[in-house]
């Protein structure tokens, strides 16, 4: 399975197809034309084309302590 366009990994489109998806069953209206009534599909065909995509968190920026160090 080849990694889909815009996704750094085949998880990732997953995950995102799986959150549309249950925008969708919410009452999300799709924004595609598609054949199929499954929400998990049109949410594939969504990303598919382009119409939804995601973007990352900005990772949490962590300091390091000075160690403490005994003195002899």
């Amino acid at each position: 399975m080849e990694i889909k366009h815009g996704f750094d990994s085949n998880y990732r489109y997953v995950l995102v197809a799986a959150r549309r998806a249950r925008q969708l069953q919410g009452g999300s209206q799709p924004l595609v034309n598609t054949h199929s009534a499954k929400a998990c599909r049109v949410a594939q065909d969504e990303l598919d084309a382009g119409l939804v995509g995601y973007q990352e968190k900005p990772k949490a920026i962590v300091e390091e302590r000075p160690r403490n160090t005994l003195l002899s």
